[in-house]
């Protein structure tokens, strides 16, 4: 058993024909991590090239298809005190890994990257992006009394016991091949972010700053991903308020010991029982 100075760490990666990224982004991630590689049915060797890197990695295959399906099976598997979502194409720095660390053990319950915060920036994203992103979380602070400063961005932490929070589709739950549940697709950052605000969980920004993308091409599209991300605000908005509003039970916020105790068993918060949560993504 670990203490509150000396958390374990999973680092939850999904990747999809991300093989000569890897090559690069593995050796900077420090052996004490737990390394879960999520892979989406990758054709270019992607698997083979992370067992050769780091013959310690634990290798998941997603039951379904999409980052946020992705996502919810390495946090299913992550066995650490600490979640770090962490992209493969090299857009994230790993020396930034302690600084989300150092947020949640100071008492935070998620440590939200930021890019538009003090020591936070990006040498990716383009002028309409940034603007888009702007107007995107203002919507976001609106609905959700948050003061998020950047909200789509995908390098966060948290503590492992509140994955049940998120309430994210089962991973074996079996969906149509021509559709995607809500919450498998790329939607699934901007969950993540309103339901730990709904929640009420200690949410804390840490400046991050985003590199380039090493090779490939970004799967993101500035006007669609837009539009989805401003309908996953609503959808988010509308779902919270159907929610029973009761309290979350958690670890005593005076200190973070018993969260690295993974014996302890989390109580997610009840939901109404007619709410059923399998939209078809847009």
């Amino acid at each position: 058993m670990s203490n509150s100075h000396n958390p374990r760490i999973s680092i939850v990666i999904p990747t999809l024909n991300e093989a000569a990224n890897l090559r690069h982004v593995l050796p900077l991630l420090s052996h004490d991590y737990e390394l879960v590689l999520v892979d989406g049915g990758s054709i270019d060797g992607t698997i083979d090239a992370a067992r050769e890197i780091r013959g310690d990695i634990r290798i998941i295959k997603q039951t379904r298809k999409g980052k946020g399906n992705a996502l919810a099976c390495g946090f299913e598997a992550a066995t650490g005190d600490i979640i770090v979502m962490f992209d493969a194409d090299g857009s994230a720095d790993a020396d930034e890994i302690p600084r989300f660390v150092d947020a949640l053990l100071a008492g935070a319950d998620f440590a939200k990257g930021s890019r538009f915060t003090d020591g936070g920036g990006s040498h990716d994203i383009t002028p309409l992006r940034r603007a888009g992103n702007g107007g995107l979380h203002l919507v976001a602070n609106t609905l959700f009394g948050t003061k998020f400063s950047d909200l789509c961005y995908g390098y966060n932490a948290f503590w492992r016991d509140l994955v049940p929070v998120l309430d994210l589709p089962p991973v074996d739950q079996q969906g149509r091949e021509d559709e995607m549940l809500w919450g498998d697709g790329f939607e699934i950052e901007t969950i993540i972010n309103c339901r730990f605000a709904e929640s009420g969980v200690r949410i804390q920004e840490v400046p991050s700053v985003e590199l380039a993308r090493i090779y490939g091409q970004s799967n993101l599209r500035t006007f669609s991903d837009g539009f989805r991300v401003l309908r996953t605000l609503f959808t988010e908005r509308l779902r919270a308020r159907k929610l029973s509003k009761q309290s979350i039970p958690r670890p005593d916020r005076r200190t973070n010991a018993a969260r690295t105790d993974m014996d302890l068993e989390f109580e997610a918060f009840e939901v109404l029982d007619e709410i059923t949560w399998q939209e078809k993504s847009a």
